[in-house]
């Protein structure tokens, strides 16, 4: 089923379906965690694209492809990724609030609280008038009906959403709108001279990308790029929220500056690294960089060539476009919990998120499979191009795979083996101790992916990008 979903992405972007034969998929099929969504095989499919994409690369530079294979449970291990963190021999803790979660409303529904950044928080606990305690916002949300709920912490620039089932999205005008949009978008924006690629002895060797994305989607891109040779350089702002946690899951192979968006100077050098990147990524709503002119076609302009990726919750288009959004907010409006908490009800009542992040971590795959393919078609046609990709679409994508029988999820174990992912994991030694992680997942014959950097604490380097080939 591996290649069928890889069919599925490669025709997105107008490659042959048959390609996906230059992929072995092993590792068993889905069921391979407790949920009836297919994570195994979308998972394998998303980074079998990756490596497709990555193998188009190399040939570009020598004439020759090479094998590329993945393990399903290897790539569905990749979906929550954090889990398996150890840093000097412990665990590195989670980040989710304590009062992050889903809540019963007066009208008979649920209402999920996105609380995991505390400007989200804030927002919430606002809304509902009470302090940072579970008990008192159980007892607030309880006052309100779900609808209203959801449309007044939106209103205040918080996060979260009322808990849907599949039919109920499936009528929103919001999923309409979504399904008019393919999986991955790339569009030429501007014209410009084809560009090889640098040199290099790895597929995106010298290649430079600036990585304006947070949490767990589009830092998992960049990290991706990263693997295969490219110099990533993460820009976040001091003043921002972040999670020491995500930001040690997803900095692999990256290096870390931090500049002010809203201050003049940082802005200047920031488009200073524009002039000189290959890619931009950023995960804002959409038109929010608009306003600081830093649109694609601004960008664009600055830097003929660029690949601009943008990645956003909803997509483009609808209601919705603008709102903020998280993988937890697409399973609970989309019907994922739903149907999540019918087949594997939790302690208490109430809808459940499958027992990984697959939408970001899809997401990010799906991204980085998209910058590659522009990179090509920048080598070879020549052009600006925009890679857009958005969480609902993905999820879209997830669903519309089909489920797992309901005869089958009996018994499903809850995690891997401990042999299997110490086989899967490497040790990198950072500023802030050895930290013990999950390798890449694909294997290719010629280039096999690493990282060369270790992850490093926010704003360990200078906003300057190294030499290439450095």
């Amino acid at each position: 089923m591996s290649d069928q979903a890889l069919s599925s992405i490669l025709m997105t972007v107008g490659w042959s379906a048959g390609l996906s034969a230059g992929v072995e998929f092993s590792g068993g099929a889905d069921p391979i965690l407790p949920t009836p969504f297919r994570i195994g095989e979308t998972s394998a499919a998303a980074v079998g694209a990756v490596g497709l994409a990555v193998s188009a690369l190399w040939e570009l530079r020598t004439g020759q492809r090479q094998s590329v294979a993945v393990d399903a449970r290897r790539a569905t291990a990749s979906l929550r990724s954090s889990r398996y963190m150890r840093l000097d021999g412990a665990r590195v803790p989670g980040e989710r609030a304590p009062v992050s979660g889903v809540y019963p409303t007066a009208d008979g529904r649920w209402s999920y609280l996105h609380c995991n950044f505390v400007n989200h928080r804030d927002a919430a606990l606002g809304v509902l008038g009470v302090e940072e305690d579970r008990a008192a916002v159980t007892k607030a949300v309880a006052k309100w009906r779900g609808l209203e709920l959801e449309e007044a912490i939106i209103a205040a620039k918080g996060a979260g959403g009322m808990v849907r089932s599949m039919a109920e999205w499936a009528e929103h005008p919001q999923s309409a709108a979504v399904a008019t949009l393919p999986l991955i978008e790339i569009d030429r924006i501007g014209d410009s001279p084809p560009e090889p690629l640098p040199e290099g002895a790895r597929p995106l060797s010298g290649v430079r990308a600036l990585d304006l994305t947070r949490v767990l989607a589009g830092p998992s891109c960049a990290r991706t790029l990263a693997e295969h040779g490219a110099d990533v350089l993460r820009i976040t702002g001091a003043h921002l929220p972040s999670h020491p946690g995500q930001e040690m899951d997803t900095g692999h192979g990256k290096l870390s500056a931090q500049l002010d968006l809203r201050e003049a100077a940082d802005r200047e050098t920031l488009l200073g690294l524009v002039r000189d990147a290959d890619v931009f990524s950023q995960g804002y709503r959409p038109g929010t960089l608009a306003e600081r002119g830093l649109s694609p076609e601004d960008l664009a302009a600055l830097r003929p060539g660029l690949v601009y990726v943008s990645l956003s919750a909803f997509g483009r288009v609808g209601p919705w476009a603008g709102r903020r959004g998280f993988d937890t907010v697409i399973q609970t409006v989309s019907g994922i919990t739903d149907r999540q908490g019918e087949l594997f009800p939790g302690e208490a009542p109430g809808p459940q998120f499958y027992p990984v992040s697959a939408i970001d971590y899809l997401t990010g795959y799906l991204m980085a499979f998209g910058t590659m393919v522009a990179l090509h078609r920048r080598a070879t046609e020549g052009g600006s191009w925009l890679v857009r990709a958005s969480l609902a679409q993905t999820g879209r994508w997830l669903v519309n795979r089909g489920q797992v029988a309901e005869s089958a999820l009996a018994g499903v174990p809850e995690d891997f083996s401990g042999d299997e992912v110490e086989r899967w994991s490497t040790t990198s030694e950072t500023p802030l101790g050895s930290l013990r992680h999950l390798a890449p997942v694909v294997e290719l014959s010629e280039t096999a992916a690493r990282w060369e950097r270790p992850t490093v604490p926010l704003g360990h380097h200078e906003a300057a990008w190294p030499a290439r080939g450095a």
